[in-house]
C-alpha cells in the first residue's frame, strides 16, 4: 500500500513482491493450514485464502511486468479478480460480527480495500483511497496480532479483543 497511496515510488516493488510471497502468501497459507489443524476453520480458512491471494498477487504481477505480451487484457481481469476478492470478503466479514471488534475491523476494511482496488484499475483516485485503507487494515491487522498475543501470553486484554454478537 506504500505504493498505492504514493508514499513511495515502484522501485518499492522488488521489496513488496519478497514480502507478498514470503509473509503474505506463504506465511499465511502456512497460519491456515495450522488453524485448520486446530479445528479454527474461520482462522484456517481466512489465512489459507488470503496466503493464496498474496502468492497469486505476486505471481500475476511478475508475469504481467516481465511478460506484457501474455497478458494483454488484464486490466478488466484485475478488476474483476479484486471485485471478487470483496464479495469472498464479505462474507468473512459476515462471520467476524460474531468474533471481536478486532476482526470486523480488519475484515470490514478489507472489503472496502478490494472494492476501491477494482474500480481503481481504472482511476487512479480510486486506487490511491484503496491504498489508504488498504494501510489501515495493514495496520489494524498489526494492532490485532498484538492484542490476541498479549492477551494470551500475558493475560492483558486490550480494545477490540472482547467478544461481541452482532448476529
Amino acid at each position: 500500500m506504500f505504493i498505492t497511496t504514493e508514499w513511495t515510488t515502484k522501485a518499492f516493488l522488488p521489496t513488496v513482491f519478497c514480502y507478498a510471497l514470503f509473509y503474505g502468501g506463504l506465511g499465511q497459507f502456512v497460519a491456515g493450514v495450522l488453524e485448520l489443524i486446530k479445528g479454527n476453520t474461520f482462522g484456517g480458512t481466512a489465512f489459507a485464502s488470503y496466503g493464496a491471494f498474496w502468492m497469486g498477487w505476486f505471481l500475476l504481477e511478475y508475469l504481467t511486468i516481465t511478460n506484457k505480451a501474455l497478458f494483454p487484457g488484464v486490466q478488466s481481469g484485475k478488476s474483476l479478480w479484486c471485485g471478487l476478492w470483496a464479495v469472498l470478503t464479505f462474507g468473512f466479514f459476515i462471520v467476524t460480527c460474531r468474533k471481536n471488534g478486532c476482526l470486523m475491523t480488519i475484515f470490514s476494511t478489507l472489503v472496502i480495500t478490494f472494492a476501491l482496488l477494482s474500480g481503481g484499475v481504472w482511476d487512479p483516485r480510486c486506487e490511491q483511497a484503496a491504498g489508504y485503507f488498504g494501510f489501515f487494515c495493514g495496520s489494524s491487522a498489526i494492532y490485532a496480532a498484538f492484542v490476541f498475543l498479549y492477551k494470551i501470553e500475558l493475560g492483558i486484554s486490550l480494545p477490540g479483543v472482547r467478544p461481541v454478537s452482532f448476529l
